[in-house]
């Protein structure tokens, strides 16, 4: 059996042309996890930066909190003194009576620091817990664009090996979200899809 050079030549066509096209899916692949690679890690860097903040937030209410109960203790005792203070004076003699009212004024005077210190403290307090919530709420979406580029990295993989272009187009489904939560967190977006949140967290 004769081989006939004009199919050869068309096989050989066929190989290079499919081989084209192979190389070529292999080049988008590349390109495109090489840039959510970097994508991820400049999200990464911000994300540290932000749970760092959500770690000081969270320390500073702790302490604010921590100061708040030591000035209503001390309030509370400069009014237990001063209530003793009040139910004494009456039965004390005249000459004691302007060190009496001398100590309830101070007294007096200690409570209402406290109470107003106290109050400040746990307006700093709630304002540490506002400043959490915001860092957490970026947080999540960085947490959420890092499982979602994930998993567009390893569609990308196995569609390196298998050469299927419709997997790529798959791929690019959470490519596509993960780089808008990115993008979200990065520029403080209000995008936060709260059901999928509390299914992960």
């Amino acid at each position: 059996m004769d081989i006939d050079p004009l199919e050869v030549a068309k096989g050989d066509d066929t190989d290079d042309a499919s081989f084209a096209q192979f190389r070529k899916l292999n080049q988008f692949v590349a390109i495109t996890i090489a840039l959510l690679a970097t994508f991820m890690g400049i999200c990464k860097v911000k994300d540290d930066n932000i749970v760092q903040a959500m770690q000081q937030a969270q320390a500073n209410k702790l302490d604010h909190w921590n100061f708040y109960q030591a000035r209503n203790i001390r309030e509370e005792v400069a009014k237990g003194t001063l209530l003793q203070l009040r139910l004494a004076a009456p039965s004390q003699p005249a000459s004691e009576q302007a060190n009496y009212q001398k100590a309830i004024a101070q007294y007096e005077q200690l409570a209402a620091e406290q109470a107003r210190k106290k109050d400040e403290l746990k307006a700093q307090a709630e304002q540490d817990q506002k400043d959490y919530d915001a860092a957490n709420f970026r947080d999540d979406q960085f947490d959420l664009a890092d499982a979602l580029l994930a998993i567009a990295i390893s569609l990308l993989a196995v569609t390196a090996l298998t050469h299927f272009w419709w997997l790529y187009f798959l791929a690019l489904v959470p490519t596509g979200f993960g780089v808008m939560m990115g993008l979200a967190g990065l520029a403080g977006w209000g995008i936060h899809p709260d059901m999928l949140i509390r299914l992960l967290s």
